[in-house]
């Protein structure tokens, strides 16, 4: 029987890699669409997860880590913020979202820092170049980036349409890939003396969810995050995003189950002599049934890890080319095979059951 399934795929074979196909581009869409929105959303949350301190001072009311948020927190905060027990350092940054030519998203993120402050939190290590000065048009990147560019040292970037020279490269990647002076950020923004948010510091021998429960209760109209929850809130904090990928995997599902539906009925009613010799000779309705919902799985199956082959190319010329992430969960790659299984199933449903009822002398006349 199962030499009777492989002569069948094998005898329109055009057809069956058509199909195959078929259900590949479906799988790649669901894996890839999935895999680009969470792979970028995760990058983007390490990074800013991996700023050195334990805690993140925001200003109430901000969203996200989009960048759009007006500079509303007064840098002399850091010194009322510094008294608290259990706090070691207290850095001020700004964040701010630029538009760019560059970009995939057509925005880049970019941190205003007083480079030794921040640099004593995050840990950055000048790689190439020199580090940034208090002010001026200025810029370091981090030498991931750098590479996926192929800037070099004396490049120009075009920030607030205007040129701002690269100085120098930096490991590790920490928050925006770019850096300016926060003077300049200040100045451009007409935010002097104002940052978006400070990074504090814990003292060693305290816990960070202690320190982070009495700056909430002093600084109540303020926003208080560990540092080690900014992953988890930024996967988070895209409801619609979450939403849509739902959306989308279900509507992928349909159109592989009526890629099966189609090249199964089509096969059915192209075999009907077939299905009346196979009576003729004694095969029950169940086994011909099977038969035919057996084809539809293994044709699911292939279109399944040819959707998962393809995403991996993909994958692997896309984090050549650009700066965007992919992420192949095996969560999204086991649903992704039991709804295409599923559709397959569903689809074969109708064909199969068409070829059981069909009438052995009917079908031996059929021309």
């Amino acid at each position: 029987m199962n030499n009777l399934v492989f002569s069948n795929m094998l005898h329109r074979p055009a057809r069956t890699v058509v199909s195959i196909l078929g259900i590949a581009v479906g799988v790649l869409l669901i894996v890839f669409t999935v895999g680009l929105a969470n792979g970028s959303m995760r990058e983007r949350a390490t990074r800013e997860a991996n700023i050195g301190a334990e805690i993140m001072f925001r200003a109430s009311g901000t969203l996200g880590i989009s960048g759009s948020e007006a500079f509303r927190l007064p840098v002399s905060l850091a010194k009322d913020i510094e008294k608290i027990e259990g706090v070691k350092l207290v850095v001020p940054i700004a964040q701010n979202s630029v538009s760019v030519d560059d970009s995939n998203s057509g925005n880049r993120l970019i941190d205003g820092v007083n480079y030794d402050e921040y640099a004593s939190v995050v840990g950055l290590t000048i790689i190439e170049g020199q580090k940034l000065p208090a002010a001026g048009e200025v810029a370091i990147i981090d030498t991931g980036w750098q590479r996926q560019k192929n800037f070099k040292i004396g490049d120009t970037l075009k920030l607030y349409e205007r040129d701002f020279v690269i100085i120098g490269t930096y490991e590790p990647a920490a928050g925006a890939r770019v850096k300016i002076p926060l003077e300049t950020m200040q100045a451009q923004l007409g935010g002097e003396g104002k940052a978006s948010a400070f990074l504090i510091k814990v003292k060693d021998g305290y816990a960070p969810e202690t320190v982070a429960e009495t700056l909430h209760r002093t600084f109540s109209d303020n926003q208080i995050l560990l540092t080690k929850d900014l992953e988890e809130l930024y996967m988070q904090g895209i409801p619609a995003m979450n939403v849509f990928l739902n959306i989308f995997i279900g509507v992928a599902a349909i159109i592989s189950a009526l890629v099966i539906l189609l090249t199964m009925y089509t096969t059915v009613t192209e075999r009907t002599r077939q299905i009346g010799i196979m009576k003729s000779l004694g095969m029950n309705n169940s086994a011909i049934a099977w038969i035919v919902a057996q084809e539809a799985l293994l044709i699911s199956f292939c279109g399944i890890v040819g959707g998962v082959l393809l995403t991996v190319i993909l994958r692997f010329l896309l984090t050549k080319t650009t700066t965007l992430e992919v992420e192949i969960s095996p969560l999204v790659l086991a649903i992704v095979t039991v709804v295409g299984l599923i559709g397959g199933a569903i689809g074969a449903l109708y064909p199969a059951l068409r070829a059981a009822r069909l009438d052995a002398v009917e079908a031996l006349s059929y021309e």
